[in-house]
């Protein structure tokens, strides 16, 4: 396919995507015109409103601090350290992101009551975030060339010098992306919050709609403009495009085995603070009493059978989703895939409710046939979710180096070996490390699902918010520790799609770094 027509195809592709993502954005629109100017004026300009706003901003900058630093120490002590029992450790660190905030929340708040709102709000945003950036940062390490960092070290230059001029660089869009979508998660969080009393926009928008969804729907407009705004420093951070190892994986040298100390004791704190703390709640409750007197509507099995079907169907449309985005932005940029790119972020920081209410309006009106129907359920979860699998398909998508997919074309093969036989197995990583994303988030989605889905179909998350509203903690329990395990899958796949092949030393030669080596490596497939 020439450049030009790919630039058309991939540009009305990538379009259409996010019309389709911006949809929910119709209710906003349709509410506030409904509310009318002066309801709008009123409910934005309130010192309750600037009260809000400040305090979302204050927690999405220092969660954004945190995941940022932790996801990215986390992901290099794995990929570069070579701590023991890394397997395992590249699981467990994305087991966080598992948790159910809502659930996190309430054991936070159980073991430490009198814990100031603001840093238990920080606490449990940075410990199921920090994976958002672990992930996409691990997949670029993985597909970026160690040996640049072994010459800079050669070279004279110190850990901290070779990870500044070096390792930053070529992880730096994985990291800014990470993070964005770190903010934008906790910009739209609303269980976490109500459960340590910390009030955000989003908080308020749950509270006001209950009562005057005319109010919910203007408080929405400030939360829009937060995202873009978050939206907009991304894009302006500059971006490198590494050099991409192809391969088996540079074996990590000169590392002392004193390190793995340090590394093991951040590893075990993050996990311990992330998932035992939590799961020992669970058990706590489990212990004390399952009896309720309200009916189960769900088994546990039936419950798991659900949740698996809408997270997997939900994950793979991300990726398949993701790709021509993500090439669109990273091979032909220009306005519109800057618009495409921002339509597809912005969806993370709409709340779910709104995302629910903007599908049950176009469903009732528009695509009567899939109302209350799971097929519903996915749509919302692609919607809500695609951020995350686009995160880690771009940082993917951007260190595939053009000279293999030029030489492809010049030995005449056509487009779909080259896709087939090239830049799927190069961008793989990143599109497994987006579905597991999704995946585990979508475990833990409660809001929409309970809109949306059909009538006496519940998942895990669901049946836990029966039982929980009621107080009944310990039947509530096993729910939760289901949704634990279930993540484990993901996470495993994950972990061992990372440590496939063999470590051994590359000689430079191999390495693809002009038109002869992207010429042998093609011949070589």
């Amino acid at each position: 396919m020439r450049a030009g027509g790919g630039r058309v195809v991939f540009t009305v592709v990538g379009c259409a995507i996010a019309l389709c993502l911006i949809s929910p954005l119709l209710a906003v629109v349709l509410d506030a015109q409904h509310a009318g100017w002066h309801e709008v004026r009123t409910v934005l300009f309130r010192a309750r409103s600037y009260s809000l706003l400040a305090d979302t901003v204050a927690l999405s900058a220092t969660v954004a601090v945190g995941a940022a630093v932790i996801g990215t120490a986390a992901a290099l002590a794995i990929e570069r350290s070579g701590v023991p029992l890394r397997r395992l450790w590249s699981v467990l660190l994305v087991l966080p992101m598992a948790m159910p905030d809502f659930v996190v929340g309430f054991s936070w708040h159980s073991l430490l009551p009198t814990m100031n709102p603001l840093l238990a709000a920080t606490a449990i945003m940075v410990l199921s975030t920090y994976p958002l950036v672990f992930l996409p940062v691990s997949a670029a390490l993985r597909r970026s060339d160690s040996a640049l960092e072994e010459v800079a070290r050669g070279l004279g230059l110190g850990p901290v010098a070779t990870f500044a001029r070096v390792t930053i660089p070529a992880v730096r869009g994985a990291v800014a992306g990470g993070t964005l979508l770190a903010v934008l998660t906790v910009i739209s969080e609303y269980g976490a919050f109500e459960a340590v009393r910390y009030h955000t926009l989003t908080t308020e928008i749950f509270t006001e709609f209950q009562f005057d969804p005319a109010a919910a729907a203007a408080l929405s407009v400030p939360l829009l403009v937060l995202g873009l705004l978050f939206i907009g420093l991304d894009m302006a951070i500059p971006r490198r495009q590494a050099a991409l190892q192809v391969g088996s994986r540079t074996e990590v040298r000169g590392r002392s085995r004193w390190r793995a100390v340090p590394v093991t004791v951040l590893f075990t704190v993050l996990v311990g603070l992330g998932v035992a703390a939590p799961v020992g709640v669970l058990v706590y409750w489990m212990r004390q009493s399952q009896h309720t007197t309200l009916p189960a509507v769900a088994t546990l099995s039936v419950a798991t059978e659900s949740t698996f079907g809408y997270c997997a169907m939900g994950g793979l449309g991300v990726v398949l989703l993701a790709v021509p985005v993500a090439v669109l932005a990273v091979r032909y940029p220009s306005r519109w895939s800057t618009a495409v790119s921002v339509g597809a972020y912005i969806t993370r920081a709409l709340p779910g409710v709104i995302v629910a209410l903007s599908l049950v309006y176009l469903a009732i009106n528009y695509l009567t046939p899939v109302y209350e129907t799971p097929y519903l359920v996915v749509a919302a979860y692609v919607i809500l979710f695609f951020p995350l699998g686009l995160v880690c398909v771009q940082a993917t998508v951007a260190q595939l180096p053009p000279q293999l997919i030029e030489v492809a074309h010049s030995l005449g093969r056509g487009n779909l070996y080259v896709f087939a036989r090239i830049t799927l197995p190069l961008i793989g990583p990143g599109l497994i490390a987006g579905f597991c994303m999704v995946f585990v988030t979508a475990t833990t989605e409660l809001t929409t699902t309970l809109l949306l889905a059909p009538l006496g179909v519940e998942t895990l998350a669901t049946q836990f918010w029966a039982f929980q509203t009621e107080s009944s903690y310990g039947a509530a329990a096993p729910y939760a520790l289901v949704i634990v395990v279930v993540s484990v899958i993901p996470g495993a796949l994950l972990g061992l799609w990372f440590d496939r092949g063999p470590r051994v030393h590359r000689a430079p030669s191999t390495e693809v770094g002009g038109p002869e080596g992207a010429r042998e490596e093609v011949l070589s497939r």
